[in-house]
């Protein structure tokens, strides 16, 4: 399988369409991202870009091991494919911050696992 890069920046609140392919098929998505000064983490709401649907809210972008690398593992059943964040260079944390979104670490998408 191979992954697509979603562009994501540093920009505190985000909003952007992105038609990626998943599953053999061309599906438009609104990505709404954002950054949790508190939690000190990155948010993800995830739209159908053609009917304005929420189709998830409030998807954390954390990094992770195998299996829970995808962020979107539990969510095999809607069929928007598997997101991963991706750690690129050597930088403190292993997860990204309100500085390095983008940059040091990137949003791979690719096709729904299952």
């Amino acid at each position: 399988m191979s992954y697509q890069i979603v562009p994501l920046t540093c920009d505190p609140n985000q909003t952007f369409n992105s038609t990626l392919s998943i599953d053999g098929k061309n599906k438009n998505l609104k990505f709404k991202v954002s950054y949790n000064s508190v939690a000190q983490y990155w948010v993800m709401t995830i739209i159908d870009g053609n009917t304005g649907d929420i189709i998830l809210d409030s998807i954390p972008l954390i990094t992770g091991d195998y299996p829970s690398a995808n962020v979107l593992e539990q969510y095999g059943y809607l069929g928007i494919g598997s997101a991963v964040i991706v750690k690129l260079n050597n930088v403190d944390g292993n997860n990204p911050d309100d500085t390095n979104l983008g940059s040091d670490f990137i949003l791979g998408w690719g096709d729904t696992i299952r």
